[in-house]
């Protein structure tokens, strides 16, 4: 049973039922049902044509849910009920689904909810168990988008920018409950540069490439979180790296910058040195210059051009930068910990890294501050 390719298929096949009238709750809803048929029926009598096999069954189950409710309600629905004879076409509904999964209207989560299922073919239970949440709980969030979304057409021109901002929010949610969602959040981005040239889809898929190439040296024994500076390079995916840096070029040649290619530029700059003191953090800089306008003038951007500063020019810069970004931006206390600590000013480092300690936002984070500070205490 390949059931990476069951999941490659669910957005074409709900894209065919609405073409043929299904509104998209009910779509979908036929479709995880088909999938659960194959699942069961495949491994002993696989299809010919696996699409033409879901795209059926899937209808069958629609007009079965629409009789049903046309009993209920005592009237009829004009359904036809046989599917066209044929293989399914070959329409590729996936890029209309992402833009229709990534709806103005939806909250990040609900859009994220929904893209995965729908897109990515990720069961209700599955998605609930990535976000450590019950999964009656996300099957309402998930009914809740479905509903918001109902009605809006299929071929509706989507923001581009709003899908792959909920495509970085699952790849930024990494590894949790027993789905790799940042291994997911890959495939669907490749599965998006298939359908687009666009060179922000590149980079995006770029960023998160150089990123997961560090995977495997982010953490320590027992969970321990280790800075990049500190990170063991040797484990380093030098293929994913190279995967990247090539995706990278190509968007760059194009012409037609934009944050993702950006980030992805200064991600490449720090999988190209071998060793933290070989990190071009001159061209850092310029990329953080080249981002800032990009990014909306982001105080994330700005914190983050700071520490580059910091190492390009000397603490004193960095500390002179840091001081125009707002203190309530998240990690500002980390950041200026350790500004502190390379000026030499081990008091003032030590109680910024206890401070960010006392913000932050996940256990790994609090206790590496928090060995920060006694490591600055007691050197």
């Amino acid at each position: 049973m390949n059931e990476s390719l069951l999941r490659e298929l669910v957005p074409a096949v709900i894209g065919v039922l609405v073409r043929r009238g299904a509104d998209f709750a009910s779509a979908e809803d036929a479709v995880q049902e088909a999938l659960i048929r194959a699942l069961r029926v495949w491994p002993d009598d696989p299809p010919r044509d696996p699409k033409a096999w879901l795209v059926a069954a899937a209808w069958h189950k629609f007009v079965d849910a629409a009789r049903a409710e046309a009993s209920r309600r005592g009237r009829e629905v004009a359904v036809q009920v046989e599917p066209p004879a044929g293989p399914a076409p070959e329409t590729d509904d996936t890029l209309r689904l992402y833009f229709l999964c990534a709806h103005p209207a939806l909250a990040p989560a609900s859009a994220v909810a929904l893209t995965l299922r729908a897109v990515g073919g990720l069961t209700t239970r599955q998605i609930a168990s990535a976000y450590l949440v019950p999964e009656a709980t996300m099957a309402q969030r998930i009914s809740r988008a479905k509903r918001r979304i109902d009605g809006e057409p299929l071929d509706r021109p989507g923001d581009l920018a709003t899908v792959l901002r909920v495509l970085y929010l699952v790849f930024n949610e990494g590894y949790s409950g027993d789905v790799d969602l940042a291994a997911e959040a890959i495939r669907l981005t490749r599965q998006l540069a298939a359908l687009t040239d666009a060179p922000e889809v590149a980079g995006l898929l770029a960023l998160m490439l150089l990123h997961h190439a560090r995977r495997a040296s982010r953490t320590g024994p027992g969970g321990r979180l280790v800075p990049l500076g500190s990170q063991d390079r040797t484990l380093w995916d030098t293929a994913l790296i190279a995967e990247g840096v090539a995706i990278l070029q190509a968007a760059l040649a194009r012409d037609q910058l934009g944050q993702y290619q950006a980030q992805a530029a200064i991600a490449a700059l720090h999988a190209d040195a071998r060793t933290p003191e070989s990190t071009d953090w001159v061209q850092i800089v310029e990329w953080y210059d080249e981002l800032l306008p990009l990014s909306g003038d982001s105080p994330v951007v700005r914190l983050n051009r700071a520490v580059a500063v910091g190492e390009a020019d000397g603490p004193r810069a960095g500390l002179a930068a840091l001081s125009h970004v707002d203190p309530d931006v998240p990690r500002h206390a980390a950041a200026a910990a350790y500004l502190h600590e390379r000026a030499g000013d081990a008091e003032r480092a030590a109680e910024l890294y206890a401070a960010a300690a006392r913000l932050a936002t996940s256990v790994p984070e609090r206790d590496h501050l928090t060995r920060e500070a006694a490591r600055v205490r007691h050197p």
